[in-house]
């Protein structure tokens, strides 16, 4: 599933590609047909994100999509051609046109509706109004672990396993650590972390996470090779050795998700 930093980038990108201007829209699998045809020719006036979740407004009405784990857009340059495979939602103008495949949502909300979603969900560190002591409060009262309360998106927003498991190895934090068991200083290194990391994440594209001294080019080791990108220092990284200390990295399931850390450099 993709983490909050893609969606904060689909965001600008339907803002780029459609914003300002009237939009042409529908839904060639007809699963979204009734929408489609509420927002047809109308203007897209705003985009914006929400952890995993994605608002286009037009008016007062907004696209709420989640793309869940197989969903996805893709844009292109000039005329749409005939849709190919299930589109449930296409966007288009004079200039190109974006489809959406496969999300786990895709439905009109009224302003009250929106709010409902975002009342729902904790802060979020991209958003400019996110308020960390929302989530540390709730973090700090759990007995719940550390590694599963920043994958629950009532606690944070955005964060998935990938910055889950590299945030906890940047700052020396054991994963299997009781919320209630966290300092204030550390939750705040923990959320500022996240803040540099996922900003990063929007403007490169990907995830990278290791600190200039464990580059490939810095360590003179080979660049990652893995679908998900980016340089990392646990994830997906179990039975290998640690970058920073030579340990194996190790794995289990954790709260039904794969859980990486460094049993050496995470005893805090």
């Amino acid at each position: 599933m993709p983490e909050g930093h893609i969606i904060h980038r689909l965001a600008a990108q339907n803002h780029r590609a459609f914003g300002s201007r009237p939009v042409r829209v529908s839904s060639p699998q007809g699963r979204f047909a009734d929408g489609a045809a509420l927002l047809d020719g109308r203007t897209l006036d705003g985009a914006e994100a929400h952890g995993k979740h994605l608002f286009l407004g037009f008016g007062e009405d907004w696209l709420h999509i989640h793309l869940g784990l197989y969903g996805g857009f893709t844009f292109a340059k000039g005329e749409a051609p005939e849709p190919v495979g299930l589109v449930r939602l296409r966007m288009a103008n004079e200039e190109g046109y974006a489809d959406l495949r496969g999300p786990n949502t895709c439905e009109l909300l009224g302003p009250w509706e929106k709010m409902a979603v975002h009342a729902r969900l904790g802060p979020d560190p991209l958003r400019a109004d996110a308020e960390p002591g929302a989530a540390w409060r709730r973090v700090s009262r759990s007995s719940t672990t550390v590694a599963a309360l920043l994958m629950d998106q009532k606690v944070l927003a955005g964060v998935g396993n990938v910055y889950r498991a590299e945030v906890l190895f940047r700052l020396g934090i054991n994963p299997h650590r009781a919320g209630r068991d966290l300092g204030r200083a550390e939750w705040d290194a923990i959320w500022s972390d996240l803040v540099a990391l996922m900003h990063d994440g929007v403007g490169a594209g990907r995830i990278d996470t290791v600190r200039p001294e464990h580059t490939p080019e810095a360590m003179g080791r080979p660049p990652r090779v893995d679908d998900h990108g980016g340089e990392v220092y646990v994830y997906r990284r179990a039975g290998m050795p640690c970058l920073v200390c030579g340990t194996p990295v190790r794995t289990e399931s954790h709260a039904a998700r794969n859980l990486f850390w460094c049993p050496s450099c995470q005893q805090r």
